[in-house]
């Protein structure tokens, strides 16, 4: 069972949480809140939906809480933001201490695991542990963004089907290097249908701002800052590189490595039992503590 969560944000934004349990579970959780939880947080263009996998066997013995970030999902998406970094952990923020999940670990994937690692070096009282997946520290730069900004003119939206969706972003998207189901289907999870077709249900101009405001900068400083136990998890074939994913791990005063073979950018997409391999033995040594 799902059920949504209203959670108001920085600045009175409105935002959709979704927890995972079934009813027995969900009385549970609610009656030892105080014990703490996992929230999951996505990445850029991502949903809470993206987590529904990781969620479900997640809730068999914690309590499970997915986040739709603004201008994502089901959260509102203003128009003029902000899309800021301090908004988007102000936001998760809100949403441990609505919730009532703190001292929490936090699960994030790309720029949501950014927005983790901001909040917990920030909040060290409310995150008990922190799961980096495949987001880099490193700057990206403005020729990243500029790639970007060409990629989303490339999108041929409307699509006339989610099987158009599939198939672009699986095989047809210059971007792919070989064909990835697991990818077409994490694009199929953010559409939605209109009078024209299928579209993105963000505002693709609300990404790149989102963007702008984290890939001029390096973040080094920050994991510095954490203090938890960190796990840092990277797709043999993902954006983060081996040696920056272990000089994380090296700056994190508690950090650990975890690798996911035949695995890109979307860890938890593309091998999710792998990924739980991964994963679920430094959950349970956090949340067990």
């Amino acid at each position: 069972m799902v059920r949504r969560i209203d959670v108001t944000g920085a600045g009175g934004v409105r935002l959709a949480a979704w927890e995972y349990a079934d009813p027995p579970k969900l009385r549970e959780a609610e009656a030892s809140a105080s014990s703490g939880g996992v929230l999951l947080l996505h990445g850029l263009m991502g949903r809470a939906s993206h987590w529904t996998d990781t969620a479900r066997w997640l809730s068999e013995r914690h309590r499970a809480v997915a986040l739709d970030q603004r201008g994502h999902g089901r959260s509102e998406k203003p128009a003029e933001g902000p899309y800021t970094r301090d908004a988007y952990v102000d936001d998760a923020e809100a949403a441990l201490v609505q919730l009532d999940l703190a001292p929490a670990v936090l699960i994030g994937h790309s720029m949501g695991a950014l927005t983790a690692w901001q909040l917990a070096a920030r909040r060290p009282d409310l995150v008990r542990g922190l799961i980096i997946c495949d987001m880099r520290a490193s700057a990206l730069g403005a020729a990243s963004q500029r790639e970007w900004a060409d990629w989303f003119k490339s999108w041929p939206v409307p699509f006339a089907t989610l099987a158009d969706v599939r198939k672009w972003f699986g095989e047809d998207d210059p971007w792919v290097e070989r064909p990835n189901p697991a990818r077409g289907e994490f694009f199929a999870e953010v559409m939605a249908e209109g009078p024209d077709g299928w579209r993105p249900v963000f505002d693709r101009a609300q990404m790149l701002r989102s963007r702008e405001t984290w890939v001029h900068d390096a973040h080094w400083e920050e994991l510095i800052q954490v203090r938890c136990p960190a796990l840092v998890v990277r797709g043999q074939d993902g954006e983060l590189g081996r040696a920056e994913s272990q000089e994380m791990v090296r700056v994190l005063p508690r950090g650990e490595y975890a690798e996911v073979a035949d695995a890109g950018h979307l860890v938890h997409y593309d091998q999710p039992e792998a990924w739980r391999a991964a994963v679920e033995p430094f959950l349970d040594g956090v949340l067990t503590q």
